[in-house]
C-alpha cells in the first residue's frame, strides 16, 4: 500500500537518472549510488527495532510513522534506481550491434538473475541466524527446532528471540558490500575505458 504514492517517483526516476548514464562512463553513478543503498540497510534495522516502540494502545501507527517509512523507502528506492539505470546503460553501451537485442538480453539476464536470487536465499537463511532460548522452565531448553520448542512449551517455558537473524545477516550483508565496493570499484571503473572492441564479437565466429 505504501508502494502506491511511489509509484510516479518510479516512473520518472529512470527518466532523470537516464540524464547521468547516457555518457561514456555509466557506472560512475552506480558507484556513487552503492554506499548510500548499503547504508539504508543500517537505516532499517534501525527502523526494525523503532517500529514496536511506535505501536498505539488501539494497535495502529501514528502518521508520522507512516511519513518516516515512506521517506526512507523513496530514498532507498532512488539508490536503487541509480544501480539499476546505471547497469542497463553499460550495458547497452558494450552490446554488440551485430546480433541485435540478443547481447543486451543476455547481459541483463545475467545481471538480474544475480541480484533476484541472493534475495530468496536472504529470506531462507534469517531463521538460521536467529537465536532463541526457552524462558520460564525449570531446567535450561533450546528452542532451535520444532521438537524443541515442543519441549519447552510443555515444560511450562516460552521460547524467545535472543537474536533477531534479521539483524545477524544485515550486518553481514553490508559488511560484505562495503568490502566488495573497497576491492571492486576500481575494476568496476575500468571496465568503462576498454574499447568497444573488447566488447565485439569476431567476424569469424559469427
Amino acid at each position: 500500500m505504501l508502494a502506491v504514492p511511489l509509484v510516479p517517483i518510479q516512473i520518472i526516476l529512470p527518466w532523470v537518472i537516464a540524464k547521468y548514464t547516457a555518457g561514456p562512463k555509466p557506472l560512475n553513478v552506480m558507484l556513487k549510488a552503492m554506499p548510500f543503498r548499503l547504508l539504508m540497510g543500517i537505516v532499517f534495522m534501525y527502523i526494525v527495532n523503532w517500529t514496536p516502540s511506535m505501536k498505539l494502545e488501539s494497535g495502529e501507527f501514528p502518521n508520522s510513522y507512516y511519513i518516516v517509512i515512506l521517506l526512507c523507502y523513496a530514498f532507498h528506492q532512488v539508490t536503487l534506481y541509480c544501480m539499476f539505470v546505471s547497469i542497463m546503460a553499460f550495458h547497452s553501451k558494450i552490446s554488440d550491434p551485430l546480433i541485435g537485442g540478443t547481447y543486451i538480453t543476455l547481459l541483463n539476464t545475467v545481471a538480474n538473475l544475480g541480484g533476484n536470487w541472493p534475495a530468496t536465499v536472504a529470506l531462507w537463511l534469517i531463521d538460521f541466524l536467529t537465536f532463541r532460548s526457552c524462558h520460564g522452565a525449570d531446567a535450561g531448553y533450546d528452542c532451535d527446532t520444532k521438537e524443541e520448542k515442543e519441549v519447552c512449551l510443555k515444560a511450562g517455558g516460552v521460547c524467545s528471540i535472543d537474536l533477531d537473524g534479521y539483524y545477524v545477516e544485515s550486518v553481514i550483508c553490508i559488511i560484505i558490500g562495503f568490502i566488495w565496493y573497497r576491492l571492486m570499484a576500481k575494476k568496476t571503473r575500468q571496465l568503462q575505458y576498454l574499447d568497444d572492441s573488447q566488447w565485439r564479437l569476431s567476424v569469424s565466429t559469427v
